[in-house]
């Protein structure tokens, strides 16, 4: 799996294509009180749960606060089969929000 970092992810942010998508792994209140612009909410635990829905992505970049729950995601979401998962392992939305790049 690859892993990068949160700047890695801001970097591509903008650029994405309808065939990629991020993957905020936080709670429903975390990911309400600002997320990345077009990510999709599911908590790290339910991840199974769209599994099969995701892979219809060439990439799904998974997220959290600060990395450990994007691990866990993104560790499920391979044992599910998928090989389209990149780990957003090295910082998270705590930064993303530090920096002040544009949020929703």
């Amino acid at each position: 799996m690859e892993i990068i970092s949160i700047d890695q992810l801001h970097d591509k942010a903008g650029n994405l294509g309808s065939d990629e998508l991020i993957l905020d792994v936080r709670g429903p209140d975390e990911f309400e009180s600002g997320h990345i612009k077009g990510a999709r909410n599911q908590p790290h635990e339910e991840v199974s749960d769209i599994a099969e829905d995701l892979k219809q992505y060439k990439t799904v970049y998974v997220h959290c606060k600060m990395g450990g729950r994007a691990k866990m995601a993104s560790d499920t979401l391979e044992s599910a089969g998928l090989s389209n998962v990149v780990c957003v392992g090295d910082g998270g939305m705590q930064r993303w929000m530090d920096m002040g790049w544009e949020s929703e």
